[in-house]
């Protein structure tokens, strides 16, 4: 199936793996890419060298096109381009609007550069600085997330730019594909479904949560970092909604302290990311420091299976999804369907 996707970045298929902190390495990105769908690496979990070396390894794994999520406010930003231009990585994505300066010097180099996006003006902003694509996620996905719905959303945003245009929040069959195409989506892309994979490196009994939740257990919260956030519901979301103040700016030092050991980061510049997570928006400090290490909380779930001390981001797709297939399982099964849908579907002449 050709669309102005696949011809864009060079791939079979119109589906893209989306950039999850600590579960889109470079196992389920290759994965994806092998499939013939677009993977993206996620760095911002990543320190520099770490994700130069992820690259490599994706590089070693498959000669098909992925590309390399970014935090366009990272104080190393510019590094973490230096390494994708450098390693002829194909696309450069991105979870907050990169500047118009940024957007340029990806393109000078030949990089795709498609920032995600949560509202028909940021799409009209990131197209006017030239952006190659949008991915535009409506309120059914998982992670932090808005209030519109996708069926809503889409559409605005297809009207409103020139370029293509991805569709994501509640997709995972050939069914969704179809629907995002009549809407006027170049593609879909997904992250739960792919999360749930056999590819993927999540813990097997994470993965059997998710399997087990229903459409009733995705819950959106503000209590982890202040901002809405789309995930499981589970014992330690609903201790944080509940916790006072001075139990979660305690619980939010201990976490963030954890965090800094990993990521190299220091205290000051776990404060600056925090509030340049705010977005505006009026946080208490342990809800700033949540901010700060929201992929600690993310960590303990998807790396090391503790889902009593983390998070489970999840998009409300979650509650209909009951398998673990492997990429190219999926990729195929989705086409299939897709396939099917439109041969089914009423032709105009009769």
């Amino acid at each position: 199936m050709e669309t102005a996707l696949t011809k864009l970045v060079g791939v079979r298929h119109p589906l893209v793996q989306t950039g999850m902190g600590w579960v889109a390495g470079p196992r389920l990105v290759s994965a994806t890419a092998n499939a013939g769908a677009l993977g993206i690496l996620a760095s911002a979990t990543m320190t520099v060298e770490e994700l130069r070396a992820a690259v490599r390894e994706v590089k070693s794994r498959t000669d098909r096109p992925f590309g390399v999520n970014l935090r366009a406010d990272a104080g190393d930003a510019r590094e973490r381009v230096r390494i994708i231009v450098d390693e002829g990585v194909r696309v450069a994505s991105f979870a907050l609007a990169p500047s118009r300066d940024l957007i340029a010097e990806l393109k000078d180099a030949g990089v795709v550069v498609i920032p995600s996006v949560g509202a028909r003006r940021h799409a009209e902003k990131v197209a006017g600085w030239g952006a190659d694509a949008v991915l535009v996620q409506g309120g059914e996905g998982g992670g932090h997330t808005g209030e519109v719905a996708t069926t809503v959303l889409l559409p605005q945003v297809v009207d409103a730019v020139d370029i293509p245009v991805i569709a994501a929040g509640g997709f995972r069959d050939g069914r969704g594909l179809v629907a995002a195409l009549a809407h006027g989506a170049a593609g879909i892309a997904m992250g739960t479904r792919f999360l749930l994979t056999s590819d993927s490196t999540v813990p097997e009994a994470v993965k059997a949560r998710y399997l087990a939740a229903t459409v009733k257990d995705v819950t959106v919260t503000t209590a982890v970092d202040g901002l809405p956030h789309r995930m499981l519901r589970t014992d330690l979301v609903a201790s944080l909604e509940n916790a006072g103040r001075v139990r979660s700016l305690a619980r939010a030092v201990r976490r963030a302290a954890g965090f800094r050991r990993i990521s190299g980061l220091s205290w000051p510049a776990m404060i600056r990311d925090g509030l340049a997570m705010r977005h505006g928006k009026d946080l208490s400090w342990s809800q700033v420091l949540l901010a700060a290490n929201t992929p600690m909380l993310l960590r303990a779930s998807m790396v090391e299976g503790r889902t009593d001390l983390g998070i489970m981001a999840a998009g409300q797709v979650a509650g209909v999804i009951d398998d673990l297939p492997g990429c190219e399982e999926l990729v195929t099964r989705i086409m299939a369907e897709a396939a099917q849908v439109l041969r089914t579907l009423p032709h105009p002449d009769g």
